[in-house]
């Protein structure tokens, strides 16, 4: 397990960098523990293969979606990080029961990330999905 505060900010800038602006889904598997666990999958299977699902779906709904991490947190005796950040993209694709608007959106959130062995192992997260919503026209 990293226990260097820079080692653990590093796995998780490349975690948003990889998966949250360029929604490559193959960041669970470059970064992912195999047996990781997301505590707040919302709806999805809380294992990798759900958390690929999500990435794909956000990005087949925003394919310009560009995410930014604002702060880390990070707790060296636990391996967590705690990451505040927000989002932009253009609604080109369904999503949360909303069919494309063609607006432009932008949302925010807070994940908080375990890692051991330099990989994530588990995920909580929650994210503005009423605002969200209320951007589609679903409000």
């Amino acid at each position: 397990m990293p226990t260097d505060a820079e080692d653990l900010r590093a796995i998780v800038r490349a975690w948003i960098e990889e998966g949250w602006r360029r929604g490559d889904p193959g960041v669970v598997d470059r970064l992912h523990a195999p047996d990781f666990t997301d505590h707040d999958p919302g709806g999805r299977t809380p294992d990798n293969a759900g958390f690929k699902e999500g990435i794909a779906r956000l990005f087949a709904a925003f394919p310009d979606l560009a995410a930014e991490a604002q702060d880390l947190v990070v707790d060296t005796a636990a391996g967590t990080v705690a990451v505040r950040w927000s989002a932009a993209g253009t609604h080109l694709g369904a999503y949360l029961g909303a069919a494309p608007t063609g607006r432009t959106v932008r949302f925010k959130g807070i994940e908080i990330v375990r890692i051991r062995g330099g990989r994530i192992t588990e995920r909580w997260g929650e994210w503005d999905g009423i605002d969200l919503l209320a951007q589609l026209g679903r409000l």
